[in-house]
């Protein structure tokens, strides 16, 4: 049977530099959900079609091809065949993606092929529902959480660094609109497990939550060795 790591947790808290670096160290798959939920979400925007319209949605999910690879070191992602990795970090598909995530048929379509990479290879997953709704067994479950201020501080830096223009002001309300869609959608709505974990990164180092996380990892990899 494979290992499967859930990390959840909001936007900014980290999850996705922690998941990359844990899951180089431990010699774990990183599947970064919220990627494949941004390549709907960009695929829909690139037609003009609104979360509202399900039958168009319904006609892009019937055609469309992600793909996370890794090539030369780099986690890439690719949509229909061509590298999205930087267009879906943009502004216009952070705006919107929440919405999207919230479609029931765009969860019915992302949440089996998420089942399906943790099937055959031991992953570590990031999200927001991977211990709550893809994977409710999964071997270890880590909720990752962070305070809204320091989530956009990092946010903002991270836009700075990728010459993506916005201010501070600007990411914060973003992301507090973010986390009010998605904790109270019908679908699948951001919550944390109960035997999830607790981890807060607010006052920590990158270096510090990685060693935390993957001293629960390395912990419960070896009560599954002597069961």
């Amino acid at each position: 049977m494979a290992f499967v790591v859930a990390i959840d947790g909001p936007a900014g808290s980290g999850k996705g530099t922690i998941t990359k670096i844990v899951g180089e160290k431990m010699n774990l798959v990183n599947i970064d959900t919220g990627a494949m939920y941004r390549c709907v979400t960009l695929e829909c925007l690139n037609k003009n079609v609104k979360e509202s319209d399900i039958d168009k949605i319904l006609e892009i999910l019937e055609n469309i091809n992600i793909e996370l690879k890794k090539e030369k070191g780099e986690n890439l992602v690719f949509l229909n065949g061509k590298d999205v990795t930087e267009e879906i970090r943009t502004t216009k598909v952070n705006e919107n993606v929440a919405k999207f995530a919230a479609v029931k048929v765009i969860r019915d379509k992302i949440t089996p092929m998420q089942r399906k990479m943790g099937e055959i290879q031991d992953v570590i997953m990031e999200g927001r529902d991977i211990g709550t709704v893809v994977f409710p067994d999964a071997d270890v479950k880590i909720f990752l959480d962070c305070s809204l201020e320091e989530r956009a501080n990092r946010r903002y830096k991270q836009n700075i660094q990728k010459g993506i223009n916005s201010s501070y002001e600007e990411v914060l309300e973003s992301i507090k609109q973010r986390h009010k869609l998605e904790t109270e959608r019908d679908v699948a709505p951001f919550v944390k497990a109960e035997d999830a974990i607790y981890v807060d990164s607010t006052n920590l180092t990158i270096e510090e939550v990685t060693e935390k996380i993957i001293e629960i990892i390395s912990k419960k990899k070896l009560e599954k060795n002597n069961e």
